[in-house]
C-alpha cells in the first residue's frame, strides 16, 4: 500500500474528529501566522490607544504590554493544546463543544460572534481619521462612518475571493505593517528622541496625590488588552492549513511573540518620542501619535505614514471578519443557528463560506450605520468588543481545566506536558483579573450607564444568548460529537479512532 499524502492524514484527522472538509488546505504555516498577526495588529492596536493611556499612566505603561503579552502567552499555550488535537474550523466553538459540550459551546460561540461583529465595526470606525489624515480631508463622525462602511465592503469582497487570497492579503499586510512598524520605530529612536529611556520608569506625578501609582498603571494598561488577541484567528482556519495539529500552535506562538516584540517597540519609539509630556499628561495634546509624526516627518511624510497605518485597519477588518465567518461556518454546520442551511454552504469556485461572510459584512454595517443616529449607544455597544473577546477566551481555558479535571490529556502534537494544568490555572488567574481590569467603573462623575458599559453590554448579550437558548434549544439539534475530550484523549490523531463513534 502507498503511504498517505499529506492532505490524506489531514483528511483522515478531522473524519476522525467528525467531520469532512471542502475547504482548500493551501494557506501555509507563515499566512496563518500573517492572519493572526494581522487580526492582533499591533499598529492599529498602539496607535489608536496610545494617546490615552499615556495621558492616563504616563510612560510606564510601556510595561504593560510585557505583563499583558506574558498573561496571555499562558491563554496562547492552552489554546494551542485544544486546537492540536481539534484541529476544527471555527476555533472557540468547536473547542468549547468537545470540551464540555453543547450548551456551553453556544454560548461561547454566542458571545464571541457577537464581540468580533462589534469588533470589526470598531476598528472599521476606528480607520477613519487615519484615513483622512492620509488624503487630507477633516476627519468627522460622518466621514468616519463612510469610511468605515466602504472599508467593511472592501473587506467582504476581499474574502469572498477566496482562502488564497486572504492569505496573500494577510501576508501583505504583516509586511507592511512590520516594516513600517520597524522603519518609523527606528528613524524616532535615531533622529526624534526627546524623552530619556528612563523616562519608562517616571510617572511625572501621575498618581501621587492619591499614594499609589497602580490604579493609574491598570488603567493604562488597557492597550495591551486590547491587542493581544489575534492569535485566535490561527485557528479559526484550521480546515484551510496543511498540518494543523503542528501549524497552528506554532504560529499561535509566532503571533504573540512577534506581534508582541513589534508593539512594544512602536509604543517604545512613540513614548521617547514625545515632545511634550507633560501636555500629553494635562490633556494640552490630545493626538500625540499625529504631533510626533508631523514633526518627525512633515505632512508628506506623516501621510506615507498614515498609508501604512491605513493598510493595517484594512487588513486588520478582513482577518477579523474570516475569523468571524468561519466561525458562523461551524456554528451552522452543527446545526446550531438560524439559517444553518444557509449558512454552512461553501462555494464551488472559491471555496469558502459566502453566506457566512457577507452575514459577517452585513451585522457590522448595521451596528456603524447606527453611528448616524445613535452615536452614544454605538460606543456603548462598542465597549463590548474587547470584554467579549476575554470573557470567550477564558470560556475556553475554564472548559480546558474542566475537561483536564474529568481526565482529559492532550494528545495533539503540541503538548504541555506535566506543566499543563499549571499553565492552565495561570493563564485563567490572568483572564479573570484582566476582565475584572477592564469592566472597573473609572468615572466616577459619568452617567452609571457609561461606567458600566462594559458590564451593560456583556449583561445584554450573555441575557439573550440564554433567552434564545431557553426558547428554541439550538444546541438540541445536529449529532456532532460533544463533550467527548476526557473520552477520546490519544485518539484524535490522523491514526486513532473517530471521535464521531465515541461520542
Amino acid at each position: 500500500m502507498s503511504t498517505p499524502s499529506a492532505a490524506d492524514r489531514d483528511a483522515e484527522q478531522l473524519r476522525a474528529l467528525g467531520y469532512t472538509s471542502n475547504f482548500n488546505r493551501t494557506m501555509s504555516l507563515w499566512e496563518n501566522f500573517a492572519l493572526g498577526f494581522t487580526y492582533l495588529s499591533p499598529v492599529v492596536g498602539v496607535y489608536t490607544l496610545f494617546g490615552l493611556c499615556l495621558a492616563a499612566g504616563g510612560p510606564p505603561m510601556f510595561w504593560s504590554y510585557l505583563l499583558i503579552g506574558l498573561g496571555q502567552l499562558l491563554v496562547c499555550l492552552v489554546f494551542g493544546e485544544v486546537v492540536s488535537q481539534f484541529p476544527i474550523s471555527g476555533g472557540v466553538y468547536p473547542w468549547a463543544r468537545r470540551l464540555v459540550g453543547k450548551r456551553w459551546a453556544w454560548m461561547v460561540g454566542w458571545i464571541y460572534a457577537c464581540a468580533l461583529c462589534v469588533t470589526i465595526a470598531a476598528v472599521a470606525v476606528g480607520a477613519g481619521p487615519y484615513i483622512a489624515a492620509m488624503l487630507g480631508f477633516a476627519p468627522s463622525s460622518t466621514t468616519n462612518i463612510y469610511v468605515a462602511l466602504v472599508l467593511t465592503l472592501l473587506a467582504t469582497l476581499i474574502n469572498l475571493s477566496g482562502t488564497k487570497t486572504l492569505a496573500r492579503i494577510a501576508m501583505f499586510g504583516f509586511l507592511c505593517e512590520l516594516a513600517g512598524a520597524v522603519v518609523v520605530g527606528v528613524y524616532l529612536l535615531l533622529f526624534e528622541r526627546h524623552q530619556p529611556f528612563s523616562a519608562l520608569f517616571d510617572t511625572f506625578g501621575i498618581g501621587s496625590a492619591e499614594g499609589s501609582y497602580l490604579p493609574a498603571f491598570l488603567t493604562a494598561s488597557l492597550a495591551g488588552m486590547f491587542l493581544y488577541y489575534g492569535f485566535e484567528a490561527c485557528g479559526d482556519v484550521a480546515e484551510e492549513t496543511p498540518n494543523p495539529s503542528k501549524r497552528i500552535p506554532k504560529a499561535m506562538r509566532m503571533t504573540i511573540y512577534i506581534g508582541g516584540v513589534a508593539a512594544m517597540f512602536a509604543c517604545l519609539a512613540l513614548i521617547l518620542a514625545v515632545p511634550d509630556m507633560a501636555a500629553v499628561i494635562s490633556g494640552k495634546d490630545t493626538d500625540p501619535v499625529g504631533t510626533i509624526l508631523n514633526n518627525a516627518f512633515g505632512p508628506i511624510g506623516s501621510r506615507v505614514v498614515m498609508a501604512v497605518v491605513t493598510v493595517s485597519f484594512v487588513s486588520c477588518v478582513i482577518s477579523l471578519q474570516a475569523a468571524a465567518s468561519r466561525l458562523l461556518y461551524a456554528y451552522a454546520r452543527d446545526e446550531m443557528v438560524i439559517g444553518s442551511g444557509l449558512l454552512k454552504r461553501l462555494s464551488p469556485n472559491t471555496h469558502v463560506p459566502v453566506p457566512a461572510l457577507i452575514t459577517c459584512g452585513v451585522i457590522p454595517a448595521a451596528i456603524i450605520a447606527l453611528g448616524f443616529v445613535l452615536e452614544d449607544a454605538v460606543a456603548t455597544i462598542v465597549s463590548f468588543a474587547a470584554i467579549g473577546i476575554y470573557l470567550a477566551f477564558q470560556m475556553i481555558v475554564a472548559a480546558a481545566l474542566f475537561a483536564r479535571a474529568r481526565g482529559w490529556v492532550p494528545s495533539g502534537q503540541f503538548t504541555l506536558g506535566k506543566w499543563g494544568t499549571l499553565v492552565n490555572i495561570g493563564a485563567l488567574l490572568y483572564g479573570v483579573g484582566a476582565i475584572v481590569n477592564m469592566a472597573w467603573p473609572r468615572s466616577p462623575a459619568s452617567p452609571w450607564y457609561i461606567n458600566y458599559a462594559m458590564v451593560l453590554t456583556t449583561l445584554i448579550v450573555i441575557g439573550a444568548g440564554l433567552v434564545y437558548m431557553w426558547l428554541r434549544k439550538p444546541y438540541d439539534r445536529g449529532n456532532a460529537p460533544a463533550g467527548d475530550a476526557w473520552k477520546v484523549s490519544g485518539r484524535t490523531t490522523a491514526k486513532g479512532a473517530g471521535a464521531a463513534e465515541a461520542a
